[in-house]
């Protein structure tokens, strides 16, 4: 058997190894994957965290004291914002249900419908029964959007135990996570050792970078929208709950192309729910011009010109090429990693193409200069 058959056999066994290696991960992957996401979380936040840590262990000099004092202030944050968030919620959904019965939400939609229909065209006017059947069908609409959320309480005990075991996995990596990097190195064999830590600290600096990058355009996301609705308020758009709206479409922002959409929705919500009976309210007209009912127009432009402003200039500017993609390709694995996985395939799909590129890269580099090694 010559070289040439024996480096071909080998291709081949390498490929059955591979198809083998993705057949028995489909099998396991459905007992390992909220293991395995929970695992990421971890790093993700660890990756946050680390150069607090590291920071605050220089001042005190303890590795684990360190570690309790950035973790208490993160849990201290945490709990301060749901328990507002919570009381808040708790308030709004009680007056609401105080002022509002159903037979005033269908006669407030049926007037809705009314001033929406004599906006329109002659032409495009219907029979006064049109008024009737859009209140009817806004109530409708609006009792199942408010019924729905309280289908959301049977997600928090799952919602509970994960988050617990991501704030677990996240203590023991700050604690540990020069010990783990250090075991590491050790293992790296001396023929590739150079390769190896450069590939390291590549893959750190990348993942860094760009939820750093992130979390400053989710900041900057939370300001815009935030003065946004009160600019709105200013104007008598009635909107409650800014401050938690805000940070809502910031930390959405985490998730590429949905971020200030999302908080666009509770915006939209709590602007109904408040200005329901208000006729002034109901017979806004956007700039002037455009009916714009509970100022629910206003709201979606506001929206709208943060995630250009956000997408142009903001992300641009603050994440810029950390991850040296190109934008055609981000958004295809965005597309594969919603497809997947859904908002969090989404939200993780371009750290990771950015880790695989890095590694690509130096596999890349390896295999060239192999002859020099």
């Amino acid at each position: 058997m010559n070289h040439t058959q024996s480096n071909y056999i080998q291709q081949i066994y390498r490929i059955i190894l591979f198809l083998i290696g993705l057949w028995f991960l489909n099998l396991v992957w459905p007992f390992i994957s909220d293991v395995i996401l929970m695992l990421i979380f971890a790093f993700l936040f660890t990756t946050l965290l680390l150069s607090s840590v590291d920071a605050f262990e220089r001042k005190i000099g303890n590795r684990n004291l360190s570690v309790l004092g950035v973790v208490i202030i993160l849990l201290g944050s945490i709990t301060t914002f749901l328990g507002s968030f919570i009381s808040q919620i708790s308030l709004q959904a009680q007056e609401f249900s105080q002022r509002v019965d159903q037979d005033t939400m269908t006669s407030e939609f049926k007037s809705l419908g009314e001033r929406l229909t004599s906006a329109l065209p002659s032409f495009m006017q219907n029979e006064q029964s049109s008024s009737d059947y859009l209140a009817t069908k806004l109530t409708e609409l609006t009792q199942g959007v408010l019924g729905s959320l309280g289908s959301l309480v049977g997600t928090v005990g799952n919602f509970m135990f994960i988050a617990v075991m991501v704030f677990i996995f996240t203590i023991i990596l700050l604690s540990e996570y020069h010990s783990f990097k250090k075991a590491l190195v050790n293992s790296i064999p001396n023929k590739y050792f150079e390769v190896g830590l450069k590939l390291i600290y590549n893959v750190e600096k990348s993942v860094s970078s760009y939820l750093r990058g992130q979390f400053l355009s989710a900041a900057s996301v939370a300001v815009m929208s935030i003065t946004g609705l009160l600019i709105l308020n200013f104007f008598g758009a009635n909107i409650t709950l800014v401050i938690f709206i805000g940070i809502i479409a910031g930390l959405a922002n985490l998730i590429p192309l949905v971020g200030p959409f999302v908080g666009m929705v509770p915006a939209l919500i709590i602007a109904l729910m408040n200005n329901i009976g208000n006729d002034a309210a109901t017979a806004h007209m956007f700039f002037g011009a455009i009916p714009s009912p509970f100022f629910a127009l206003d709201i979606i432009f506001m929206f709208l010109v943060v995630q250009q402003i956000e997408g142009n200039l903001i992300t641009p500017a603050l994440v810029g090429k950390s991850v040296g993609l190109h934008p055609m390709l981000v958004m295809i694995v965005l597309l594969i990693g919603g497809t997947l996985l859904g908002p969090l395939g989404m939200l993780f799909a371009v750290p990771a193409t950015g880790v695989i590129k890095v590694i690509l890269v130096e596999v890349a580099f390896l295999r060239k200069n192999s002859h020099l090694l």
